[in-house]
């Protein structure tokens, strides 16, 4: 096997994960029902949920959340999607990830220390914590 990424892959990886940071929900879905794997992640371990979720894309999430996505898979930082949107103040976000599966204690911080350092008591109502 060759070290060297062949530039094509890492071009067309390069336009999933601009899809999923500009929230293209149907074309990244079209990508990822022609092989693009759903769980795809670029060199910081962030996944297309993690970025769709983190730039406020609710439909991008739900979609890759509905061809198999990890709702949870989180970053090599120990940051999840659910997480990083209750960062962003994305309730919608939250609120798909969550129909999607998310556990709110997942990761590091978890989305329920999330929304505990920002005093985000709807949300911590929400993952049923106080």
């Amino acid at each position: 096997m060759s070290e060297t990424p062949d530039p094509e892959v890492v071009e067309l990886a390069s336009k999933v994960f601009d899809l999923a940071r500009t929230g293209d929900a149907g074309t990244l879905a079209a990508y990822i029902d022609a092989g693009v794997p759903a769980n795809l992640t670029n060199e910081k371990g962030d996944s297309l949920v993690m970025l769709a979720a983190y730039h406020g894309h609710a439909d991008a999430v739900t979609a890759l959340l509905a061809r198999g996505a990890d709702a949870d898979r989180a970053n090599d930082r120990g940051q999840t999607p659910l997480a990083g949107a209750v960062f962003k103040g994305e309730d919608t976000v939250v609120r798909a990830l969550l129909a999607g599966g998310a556990n709110p204690e997942a990761g590091t911080p978890s989305a329920v220390d999330t929304a505990r350092m920002f005093g985000k008591a709807e949300l911590l109502e929400l993952f049923g914590t106080r």
